[in-house]
């Protein structure tokens, strides 16, 4: 017992000796130590928002840094879709034409950014109050989304009601939007489904139905939340009026048409060429081909054919009536019988032979 206290008392006494050495190098003579400083230098706020990628000053900048941006990679992992910012730009075009129609005032539509994100976050990032719009793809049998925020539906009520220009759309918070508000919205949303629709039909025909109108996110759900979708962000400019309105089409709606989405331009065939296919078929006809003539076939065995010598003898079960067979590349085309024209052996065609699968 007293050896076992003497050895603790002695390895208590070398981690004092330790932990004395360590504070004494740390610290060094001076406190000049350049690497001693920097081991126990504290970083500043702005250093750690950095790191962390929540910089106040590039809030309102898309692209993210630091920690922040690895843990969302999975927003932005998805697949390009060239041909669908070709939809879009068009679909701009056509909306701007349209709302004015439908407004009779002067209406600007810009696209402000085209981006992915997963439908769950998107619901949550929503600034309520807002009209959500669920839409169905007649031909891709599934749904859509579109986000009319409280600003653009003010607007376009003042606008469709008469309401004087220069006049700073009226907002009252706590109350439920009316039914002639959501009727005169479901009418403009209309519009923008139908300018969608003339979008599509030179890529793929699809028809855009209106579903229904929700203003709670929760009852606007179509797909799950850790599902990808693709958002449009449009502005709606009507002289000092306006607001935003959002699209979000899912990945799983645009799978139908996702060949064709990743084209990098309208039409492109992948490498076909239909001059090239015609001049290649009308060679094909004048081509020369091989005919093989097959009076009879037998099966032996590998030993009996090894075995064969000069002299022996086949025998074949074929008679001169025997029916002949006619191959192009091994694969049976006609039959007919066996005849002589001339100083040649012929045979005339009796039938053709049905096609494998016929």
């Amino acid at each position: 017992m007293a050896d076992e206290d003497e050895s603790q008392d002695q390895m208590a006494a070398e981690w004092e000796a330790m932990m004395a050495e360590d504070e004494d190098g740390g610290s060094g003579a001076g406190g000049g130590d350049a690497s001693g400083a920097q081991a126990t230098r504290v970083l500043s706020q702005d250093e750690i928002d950095s790191l962390l990628g929540f910089d106040e000053q590039g809030a309102g900048e898309e692209e993210e840094s630091g920690i922040h941006a690895i843990l969302n990679s999975s927003l932005v992992s998805y697949e390009r879709l060239p041909m669908l910012e070709v939809v879009f730009d068009r679909l701009v075009r056509m909306m701007s034409t349209s709302l004015r129609n439908f407004t009779s005032d002067n209406v600007e539509v810009s696209l402000d950014r085209i981006n992915s994100a997963r439908f769950g976050d998107y619901l949550n990032s929503i600034p309520l109050p807002a009209m959500l719009s669920v839409f169905k793809a007649e031909e891709w049998d599934n749904f859509g989304l579109i986000t009319v925020d409280s600003a653009l539906i003010y607007s376009i009520v003042d606008v469709l009601l008469g309401g004087r220009r220069g006049t700073a759309a009226m907002r009252i918070e706590g109350r439920p939007y009316t039914t002639i508000e959501r009727n005169l919205v479901e009418r403009m949303v209309e519009v923008v489904l139908e300018d969608m629709s003339v979008s599509f039909e030179p890529l793929s025909p699809v028809t855009f139905k209106f579903d229904r109108l929700e203003t709670n996110p929760r009852f606007a759900t179509i797909v799950r939340p850790g599902n990808a979708a693709i958002i449009a962000s449009l502005r709606i400019d009507m002289e000092d009026r306006g607001g935003r309105l959002e699209l979000l089409i899912p990945y799983a709606t645009l799978e139908p048409v996702r060949e064709l989405l990743l084209q990098m331009f309208m039409g492109e065939k992948f490498g076909r060429d239909s001059i090239w296919e015609t001049h290649l078929a009308s060679e094909l006809w004048v081509t020369d081909v091989e005919i093989d003539a097959v009076l009879d076939e037998q099966l032996m065995m590998l030993e009996r054919v090894m075995n064969l010598k000069v002299g022996d003898t086949l025998m074949l079960n074929a008679t001169p009536e025997s029916e002949v067979e006619l191959r192009c590349g091994g694969i049976p085309m006609m039959a007919g019988s066996m005849g002589r024209a001339g100083n040649n052996i012929a045979v005339r065609v009796d039938r053709t032979l049905k096609k494998l699968g016929d």
